[in-house]
Formats: structure tokens, C-alpha cells, sequence
């Protein structure tokens, strides 16, 4: 017996998001496609980038604890490579530069737009 899965894994995508619904709305739009892990804290979203090696990491910017430009500066010490795609509602110019400046890989704003998420997801997840 053999188990078709084993080589041809999702990719594992970590949503670091506080808000459930907000959460809920992007597993409905990639569970189809990805493996999902829940952040609800930056503090939690770098202890889970670290330890779990996810593919790609959608970071909301206004988040308790942490907020997403501290998480994502904290996740560059380690690695430059792990593609980080930055969410926000507050779609300022300064947000997006701040990010930008951190290390962000994309920057997309709240509601998400399925296509546009799906974009940036393949851009840096096809091989």
C-alpha cells in the first residue's frame, strides 16, 4: 500500500490574523489548495515560522501582543527566504512602506481579494 499524499504535500500557509472571521474568510478562499495554520498573535506567528517551516506567511499588520511589522522583523533575523505577504485594513502609504522596509514580500489590504491573494501565493510558492 501506498499513500499518494506523501510526496505531493500542500504547501503550508501560517495566517497570522487575531480576527476569527477574518481568519475564516481566507480558509474558505485557500483550504482547498494549502495546508493552513492559525497565528492569532505575532508573538505566536514567529514561534510557529520558526518552528513549523511554513511556505508562506500571511501577516496582518495590526495584530495584540505583537503587531505584524515587529513579527516580520523578528522572522528576517532567521530567514530572508520564507516569503512574508503583508494584510491590512489601514491601507496607508506609510503602511505599506513600513513593511516594505521590514522585508515584506507583498502587501495586500482588507477585504482580500481572492485573486489578488492567489497571485501573490504563486508567485512565490510555483516552482
Amino acid at each position: 500500500m501506498t499513500d499518494n499524499n506523501t510526496s505531493e504535500r500542500k504547501p503550508l500557509i501560517l495566517i497570522a490574523e487575531d480576527v476569527e472571521s477574518n481568519y475564516k474568510l481566507l480558509e474558505i478562499i485557500l483550504k482547498k489548495e494549502y495546508d493552513l495554520l492559525w497565528a492569532k498573535n505575532g508573538k505566536e506567528a514567529v514561534a510557529y515560522a520558526l518552528s513549523h517551516n511554513p511556505d508562506a506567511v500571511l501577516m496582518d499588520i495590526k495584530m495584540p501582543v505583537m503587531d505584524g511589522i515587529e513579527a516580520l522583523k523578528e522572522i528576517r533575523l532567521h530567514t530572508d527566504s520564507l516569503p512574508v505577504i503583508m494584510q491590512t485594513a489601514y491601507a496607508f502609504d506609510t503602511d505599506r512602506r513600513v513593511a516594505e522596509e521590514a522585508g515584506c514580500n507583498g502587501f495586500i489590504t482588507k477585504p482580500v481579494m481572492p485573486r489578488e491573494l492567489k497571485m501573490y501565493l504563486d508567485k512565490y510558492l510555483t516552482k
